[in-house]
């Protein structure tokens, strides 16, 4: 007897029934698969975006450095004029390098200051500068000049600390010394050089009046030292005397009456 299959169990009826309702086989060609696919990792989307955030940036996208900045501004910015001297003493920085008392002294190498004067007139005198900056070198050259003949004028000078302070002796003509001692010293002063015939007679007048005005000069140093302005003051209008006395002496000639200004 012939052995009969599990297919052939099977009635025609089912055997059509399940061919019509199997859905079909797909048949993939080995040429259709994506090697490439099956082999490679996939990316780490982490990794990448990573990647793409830590790219070096382009030269024209860096920002520019400090240093380069500042070039810049300092290009920018308008230049202005330099400032002009606080003090006269600033038109003299190597013989009064301290300034005015109290930070520096009231008496002043005046050899020292003419040198320093006679430089600053080379380099600003108007001759020496263009049409273009004459008018700039002219006004240098005159406030130059002014600050020489304070300074070097010991009432000048005082004269001009005290109106950094607030104080005018200049222009108050009441400003007298009341002391008998000092006004008959005067008086001799006048008769000695009224008298001279010669400038030898004076030799010894110029020079006791040269010591007082040193006495003067150190007593006035202590006193702007000290902050004590009125007796700056008094000293001050006692310097006016021997400074008048000095000027009689230099303007001397023979049978031309002495002037003292008091």
């Amino acid at each position: 007897m012939r052995a009969i299959s599990a297919t052939q169990r099977i009635c025609g009826r089912c055997r059509l029934h399940a061919q019509t309702t199997s859905p079909p086989i797909a048949v993939v060609s080995p040429t259709a698969i994506n090697l490439h696919a099956l082999t490679t990792r996939p990316r780490n989307p982490a990794t990448h975006q990573t990647r793409r955030f830590t790219q070096r940036p382009s030269l024209a996208s860096s920002p520019p450095s400090s240093s380069s900045s500042a070039a810049a501004e300092a290009n920018a910015a308008p230049k202005t004029a330099p400032s002009p001297p606080q003090t006269l003493y600033s038109f003299f920085p190597q013989t009064l390098p301290d300034g005015p008392p109290p930070g520096g002294h009231f008496p002043i190498n005046l050899r020292s200051l003419r040198a320093e004067f006679l430089r600053l007139q080379s380099r600003h005198h108007p001759d020496l500068h263009p049409a273009s900056s004459k008018p700039q070198a002219e006004a240098t050259s005159a406030a130059v000049n002014d600050a020489y003949k304070t300074l070097s004028n010991p009432l000048l000078r005082a004269q001009y600390l005290l109106s950094l302070q607030g104080v005018d002796v200049a222009n108050d003509e009441t400003l007298k010394v009341e002391e008998p001692e000092l006004l008959m010293v005067v008086l001799e002063a006048h008769e000695t050089i009224e008298e001279a015939r010669s400038p030898a007679d004076l030799d010894a007048l110029t020079a006791e009046n040269e010591e007082r005005i040193r006495r003067c000069e150190e007593v006035l140093e202590e006193a702007f030292r000290e902050h004590d302005l009125e007796r700056a003051k008094r000293e001050a209008v006692r310097l006016r005397y021997w400074v008048n006395v000095r000027g009689a002496v230099s303007d001397w000639e023979e049978g031309k009456p002495a002037v003292l200004q008091h």
